[in-house]
């Protein structure tokens, strides 16, 4: 039976992984795909931590383990620079911030044959990095609708569908040749613009929910808004180069920050609108509340009445107030 599994290539694109490459690494020498059937491919981004050293140890008791260096350092050139160098018929992208559920790998495998798909992938449990409330209250609001919206690969599906990107993915090598590699112009969010082009294309992309990956987010609100921001300017930026990835669901953040900016300035010429601003606040903090309460009541931890409209804020407001900037970005020489 193994004969007859297909080679396939994992590709890891990292950047001051250090925390967690070994981890991720661990997750995936522990797949039961047979390890002479594979090989992985970290693509190093110029690290400025130990992820290279790391990694070098591993190589060291694993073969099937590969250390490829990543000059310009972000995540598309590293996923190009392993599709180029991958042996396999069968690429998968690997997150190095998660790890993955021990039939993370075969699933992808089965399914993608199963379906005639050419890109798989599963849902993801986000899990916090560490021990508390804050770390926890972020990771429920990504796999929470008010925070992740129709994204069905955080917020989970019953049964496979079909859609328009997932996390990671295993894709059939030939994609590549078909509609070329990744866009190298776009720092974020390019896998969600490969994915447009497959299904552009005629591609089938297929979530399955049997698949499993358990990622690992920001831990304080800080570094929370300050990721969220930056894929707020990155869902809008890639326009600068005539390339629209979002859907209406990215836009509702900034829609919603622009009417309170623009309403919160007319309120100093009428009333009106400053009515309007108020009453638009009290109508999300409504619905903000209400949610967390819900979540508050399932954690049995009513520090989370408190906690989860702040993260959601933090969310809402920072991919917000980050597409802003990236439509101002537009204009930029």
């Amino acid at each position: 039976m193994t004969n007859n599994l297909p080679f396939l290539s994992i590709i890891i694109p990292c950047r001051d992984e250090e925390k967690y490459i070994g981890k991720c690494l661990d997750s995936l020498i522990s797949q039961d795909y047979p390890k002479n059937k594979m090989e992985i491919l970290v693509v190093n981004g110029m690290s400025k931590d130990r992820t290279g050293e790391i990694v070098k140890r591993y190589i060291k008791q694993y073969l099937f383990i590969k250390l490829l260096e990543n000059p310009q350092g972000f995540t598309p050139f590293g996923l190009n620079i392993g599709i180029k160098k991958a042996k396999g018929e069968i690429i998968v992208r690997i997150d190095a911030h998660a790890s993955y559920q021990k039939d993370y790998i075969s699933k992808c495998v089965r399914y993608l044959n199963e379906y005639r798909a050419d890109n798989v992938g599963g849902v993801i449990k986000t899990l916090p990095k560490r021990s508390g409330p804050v770390a926890k209250a972020i990771a429920i609001s990504l796999a929470h609708p008010f925070g992740a919206g129709t994204s069905y690969f955080r917020t989970g599906s019953k049964k496979p569908r079909q859609v328009d990107t997932v996390f990671g993915g295993c894709y059939r090598k030939e994609v590549f040749k078909k509609i070329g590699l990744f866009n190298e112009k776009l720092i974020r969010s390019q896998d969600i613009e490969f994915n447009k082009r497959l299904k552009k294309a005629g591609g089938k992309i297929l979530l399955v929910p049997d698949i499993t990956a358990f990622y690992y987010p920001s831990d304080n609100l800080k570094d929370f808004f300050w990721h969220n921001f930056t894929d707020g300017i990155w869902t809008i930026y890639p326009l600068k180069f005539g390339i629209k990835i979002f859907s209406w669901r990215h836009l509702i953040p900034l829609k919603f920050v622009s009417i309170l900016i623009g309403f919160g300035v007319l309120s100093f010429v009428s009333r009106i609108f400053f009515l309007l601003f108020l009453a638009i606040i009290f109508l999300y903090l409504s619905v903000n509340l209400c949610f967390s309460l819900v979540i508050a009541k399932k954690e049995k931890d009513f520090r989370f009445l408190f906690l989860m409209p702040v993260v959601f804020i933090s969310r809402h407001i920072g991919y917000g107030l980050g597409s802003i900037l990236g439509f101002f970005k537009l204009f930029r020489k």
